[in-house]
């Protein structure tokens, strides 16, 4: 018997772990990362553009339509 993942099971449980990144991923955004909106300064932008690069890349690598 062959209990070993195919590269099918191992593909979606890597997606499903994706998708359960992104819900809190959109939560930290809504609450503004957890920052007080009164207190941002030029450092929390430079770590959402970085962040926001990382994002780039990863859409590059799957669709090429990364901006």
């Amino acid at each position: 018997m062959n209990n070993q993942p195919t590269a099918l099971d191992a593909h979606l449980a890597r997606a499903a772990a994706i998708h359960f990144k992104l819900t809190p991923l959109r939560q930290l955004a809504d609450g503004h990362f957890g920052h007080d909106p009164d207190a941002i300064h030029w450092g929390h932008v430079g770590d959402l553009g970085r962040a926001n690069q990382a994002l780039d890349d990863l859409l590059a690598i799957f669709d090429g339509k990364a901006e």
